[in-house]
């Protein structure tokens, strides 16, 4: 069985390049281990799959190479992805921070993908396992011979789409790092990316006891801050700000955390004092914070000042309470780690790859596209972008 481009990978980036590919009149054949492509779509965004967004920028991306990515999102934009959801008549719609949704189904995103591999002539081989792949020993036009279960397969391009190591209960694998390291490839070290924090100390029992609470913070890292919501979990904090973060996050360090990045604390306890002396610390916040957060924050940072009127408190006890709740330091004892982690950070290293093309600069013929490579998007779309734009880049040469 011979083909002109093989893909291992039905997820976004494989159905995206095999379009581009199959569009060109190549003969294309997508390998997918799992019963059906596109598991990761359908799970996407809720069910709804949050399939862009319309501030694609690179600081957006996190790679060993920060520049990498510009070329592909630029030759396939955002905008590409909306035209071919708009001419499937795919209802969408706009949630906050340009994030871009089905207002329907994924399955809608994924039925729209299949119908454009099946016009271009693309097929689909679900339920298949690659033992080995190996080149021939003579020159040939068939540059690549891959062993499956279901037999010997031949193609002049390969192009490897097979994600990364995020939910494994997907099928996720190592299998394109292996295959990486198989043609010579370095691969930058993966681990969990936009993944809730996890806590072993009190903060444990506390975020146990907020399971369900949500709350605006300033998450910072000590390389970036996401000014979103939090939500408290019985294992940790999750929440767009602490998946964002997560990205920025190396173990050991401490995460800080302003509950009320819109209020000056400070002047808001002084003015409290000052018009409303016989009131609670408590009843000052509650206006602000979740009474539940404002409990559990008073046993931290003002139990001896409880039950006193504000009167009676301090203004260097009221200083320093506006400084914990302003700047609440915490180290977590780790991530949930891959079992949740929404994408794969580390991969493929870019310096080994053509950012034009997606093309090994040191084995012609062999693409990685995708999660497998060392590229990491923001939370809200900016991922499929990447899978989109790195796919299509590879399916106009391949």
């Amino acid at each position: 069985m011979i083909y002109d481009v093989i893909i291992i990978g039905g997820g976004a980036s494989g159905l995206l390049c095999a379009i581009a590919a199959g569009q060109r009149g190549r003969r294309v054949l997508i390998l997918d281990s799992s019963n059906k492509v596109g598991k990761k779509i359908l799970m996407s965004g809720g069910g709804r799959c949050n399939f862009t967004n319309l501030n694609i920028e690179p600081d957006c991306f996190l790679s060993n190479n920060p520049h990498f990515c510009k070329s592909a999102l630029s030759r396939y934009t955002q905008w590409d992805f909306i035209a071919l959801v708009e001419k499937h008549a795919i209802p969408y719609e706009e949630r906050q921070h340009g994030q871009l949704f089905c207002k329907g189904s994924a399955k809608e995103i994924l039925a729209m993908l299949i119908k454009e591999c099946e016009q271009a002539g693309v097929t689909i081989q679900t339920q298949c396992h690659v033992t080995s792949i190996t080149e021939p020993e003579h020159n040939s036009d068939q540059q690549f011979i891959l062993n499956s279960n279901i037999g010997k397969l031949r193609t002049h391009s390969l192009v490897i789409a097979s994600g990364g190591l995020s939910i494994p209960k997907m099928g996720a694998t190592n299998f394109g790092y292996k295959l990486a390291n198989q043609f010579k490839l370095p691969v930058i070290p993966t681990r969990a990316g936009l993944v809730p924090f996890t806590f072993s100390d009190h903060i444990k029992d506390l975020s146990e006891r907020l399971s369900g609470v949500s709350q605006k913070v300033l998450l910072s890292t000590e390389r970036k801050q996401f000014h979103e919501n939090i939500l408290f979990t019985h294992r940790g904090i999750s929440g767009p700000a602490a998946l964002q973060s997560s990205s920025y996050w190396n173990p050991g360090e401490p995460i800080h955390i302003d509950l009320m990045p819109e209020e000056e604390i400070t002047a808001l306890l002084k003015k409290a004092k000052r018009d409303n002396p016989k009131t609670l610390l408590r009843n000052v916040f509650t206006k602000k914070l979740p009474k539940k957060l404002v409990e559990e924050c008073q046993e931290l940072f003002w139990p001896d000042s409880a039950e006193k009127l504000i009167t009676d408190v301090t203004d260097k006890s009221l200083l320093e309470i506006a400084s914990h709740l302003s700047n609440w330091r915490l180290v977590p004892s780790g991530t949930e780690g891959y079992r949740t982690a929404e994408v794969t950070l580390g991969g493929v290293d870019t310096d080994y790859l053509s950012s034009r093309t997606m093309e090994a600069k040191t084995r012609p013929g062999l693409y990685f596209i995708g999660e497998v490579v060392d590229v990491t998007g923001h939370l809200g779309g900016f991922n499929f972008q990447w899978a989109w734009s790195s796919g299509y880049v590879a399916g106009l040469v391949v």
